[in-house]
């Protein structure tokens, strides 16, 4: 293993988050590239080369049938051994928005069960538009590698499909029992809201059940979440960083840092 980690951006057609989050992964101390999803189609086994895998934001494949849907089958159907071999040999795996949407279409986010299907997916906003705006965001669980050490950030949201539904009430219960229900939406103007669910919109964006922003699996090391990271990493970025209530650095940045932390 090199020096610094070696992240792998996994692009398709239609994303147009690469570059930002790739940036993200330097800052934090990464080595980060960017492929098109062909290119690791035609060689498989050059995903062991990479300690992290992200899938970025956007709208793979234009979100055609339906969000994440045809690069999450891409997975499923063409790299499922090479991706079950890089999730086994301790690696992480993120997804951000679209790519939040492809891991849990995939089953790489979720176990599916085999009579009942996936225990939740991700469908359109209750709202029935697409949603770009500032969210605050509260950590249920020190579970997940990317988010340890963070209580709460503040990230912008930007997506149509974002509205995290289970399967029914048993397998929330179950996501919640492996505390893998990680991330969720809390009043934006209440830093101290407690983890009581039922926050209304705007501050759940979508309508997301238990005001699910983000889960984890089993590991704590494969993660998805709707808001984006990357779009915070400096103060500048901040809504009102004129009026000095943005932090430094911004909120963002803990997650990338955390991914690369946990190969030092």
């Amino acid at each position: 293993m090199s020096a610094r980690p070696r992240v792998l951006i996994l692009r398709a057609p239609g994303t147009n988050c690469d570059v930002e989050t790739a940036f993200a992964f330097e800052r934090a101390g990464g080595q980060a590239e960017r492929w098109h999803v062909n290119r690791l189609l035609e060689a498989p086994q050059r995903l062991a080369e990479f300690q992290i895998l992200c899938i970025p934001g956007g709208f793979s494949y234009g979100d055609d049938v339906a969000a994440g849907r045809i690069f999450a089958n891409q997975l499923r159907r063409h790299l499922a051994d090479a991706v079950r071999q890089f999730k086994d040999a301790d690696k992480l795996i993120l997804g951000i928005c679209n790519g939040f949407q492809v891991l849990i279409k995939s089953g790489l986010l979720l176990d599916d069960d085999p009579g009942l299907g996936p225990p939740a997916t991700l469908t359109w906003n209750d709202s029935g538009r697409y949603e770009d705006r500032w969210v605050r965001l509260r950590v249920r669980s020190a579970k997940c590698v990317f988010l340890r050490g963070i209580e709460t950030m503040l990230l912008p949201v930007a997506h149509a499909e974002g509205k995290f539904v289970p399967r029914d009430g048993v397998a929330l219960e179950a996501l919640a029992r492996e505390e893998q229900l990680v991330l969720t939406y809390c009043p934006l103007r209440d830093e101290n809201a407690g983890f009581e669910t039922g926050t209304p919109y705007p501050d759940n964006p979508n309508g997301s059940v238990a005001d699910v922003a983000g889960v984890c699996d089993k590991t704590g090391r494969v993660f998805g979440l709707m808001p984006h990271p990357e779009r915070h990493i400096d103060p500048f970025q901040h809504p009102q960083w004129t009026r000095g209530k943005a932090r430094e650095p911004g909120d963002g940045l803990q997650v990338f840092q955390n991914a690369i932390t946990y190969f030092s």
